[in-house]
């Protein structure tokens, strides 16, 4: 029997074709892949990265032979009540604890252990600006005074400071302020993080003194809660007197202490004598 080879050629190339069907889907299934990672790496660029706090600027100092160095901040300008609270922080450059950052980017539990691992391993002061002090000398100067307090307390003088923002102090060493210094320098992160716990603690303690107000949970900030509050129950002794809530809640609830301001801008009419005027002779030689 004479067979005919041409019949079995377009077997062989079924399964070909049939292969290429079967790819054809595959390939079209990636398109949209390739696609979209445009998309995503777009996505990814948009992501802005914040480097933590170094040590960099301490390092540089030493290796200059200028030791100790100490970082410093507060805690505190922007609430209505309670005080300011300043730390100063010489770090150990061979215990540094792992995972200091800027006290705002910690959660509480971190800036937690955070607090006694430096309070292990540095040297570390704190200072206090009462809210009398703040009213007296104005929030700014009650902070400077509370940030030099703190720096002059340190168990050992620092030869060169770092401060957090654009005031430098009037201290016997060398200091530098850094604007946005709690994210940059690793000293001045980790002074943040002693204030910033001291603080809330101490809010905490004045939340029991002063049950209502809600000390332990808005730590003497302007949030909605606490503003209702002050105009529920009126201003306590830990009050800001001078801050605008503050002084309307006082001059609602205890308006004989607010006292009247006089208006500088007040026209008064005074009768004010003239004399009967003498006419001179042009003529006259005088």
């Amino acid at each position: 029997m004479i067979r005919d080879k041409s019949a079995k050629t377009p077997a062989k190339d079924a399964p070909k074709k049939d292969a290429a069907k079967k790819a054809a889907p595959a390939k079209a299934s990636k398109a949209p892949a390739t696609k979209a990672s445009p998309g995503k790496s777009a996505a990814r660029k948009g992501i802005i990265a914040v480097a933590p706090p170094s040590f960099r600027r301490e390092r540089a100092l030493i290796k200059r032979g200028v030791w100790p160095v100490a970082g410093c901040d507060e805690a505190g300008r922007g609430p209505l009540a309670g005080p300011v609270v300043a730390a100063a922080v010489i770090l150990d450059p061979d215990r540094i604890p792992r995972g200091i950052d800027d006290s705002k980017r910690l959660t509480a539990e971190q800036r937690e252990r955070l607090f006694d691992k430096i309070c292990a391993t540095a040297q570390v002061s704190v200072a206090v600006a009462s809210p009398s002090r703040i009213d007296r000398d104005n929030i700014l100067r009650a902070s400077l005074w509370a940030l030099k307090r703190a720096v002059v307390a340190l168990p050992e003088a620092p030869r060169h400071v770092f401060v957090d923002g654009r005031d430098r102090l009037d201290t016997e060493c060398d200091c530098e302020a850094v604007i946005g210094g709690d994210g940059i320098v690793l000293s001045i992160a980790a002074a943040s993080i002693i204030a910033k716990v001291t603080r809330d603690r101490l809010m905490c303690a004045l939340a029991q003194d002063c049950p209502g107000y809600g000390f332990e949970q808005h730590k003497g900030y302007a949030v909605p809660e606490h503003l209702d509050a002050l105009d529920r129950l009126g201003p306590t002794v830990h009050h800001r007197s001078f801050f605008a809530p503050v002084a309307a809640a006082r001059a609602k609830h205890m308006p004989w202490t607010v006292e009247p301001v006089q208006d500088l801008f007040t026209v008064t009419e005074v009768e004010v004598p003239v004399e009967a005027s003498v006419e001179i002779d042009a003529s006259a030689n005088l």
